[in-house]
């Protein structure tokens, strides 16, 4: 069986959720070249991220180390893609949201 790591599945993530804003928005299918460099911006940040391990998502974590022009347009790809996931990798998104509410209560236990 092949056990994904949370690195690998960060990546998967939003791979997709760019997919998905790519496909509405440039009707790219592959990613328009625009998508394409945000999605290899996203994976490379993914694979340098330090707290990767002790985190649930990157939209949860407090340090931003996307630079302020890709921030912007990962949020609009969140925002559009976030609610469309459900419809699109119902797993995918529940596990999301199970994760995250582990992660918010955790951080709440720990004040």
């Amino acid at each position: 069986m092949d056990v994904k790591t949370k690195r690998e599945r960060e990546k998967e993530t939003v791979s997709l959720m760019i997919a998905i804003y790519c496909r509405h928005h440039h009707g790219g299918s592959p990613l328009c070249p625009d998508c394409a460099a945000l999605d290899a911006y996203a994976r490379q940040r993914s694979d340098k991220c330090p707290f990767m391990e002790t985190k649930t998502f990157c939209s949860n974590c407090k340090v931003h180390c996307y630079k302020k022009d890709m921030r912007e347009k990962i949020r609009a790809v969140m925002r559009y893609s976030g609610p469309r996931m459900l419809f699109h990798h119902p797993v995918m998104a529940i596990r999301h949201v199970i994760e995250t509410k582990k992660e918010k209560k955790r951080l709440e236990n720990a004040q």
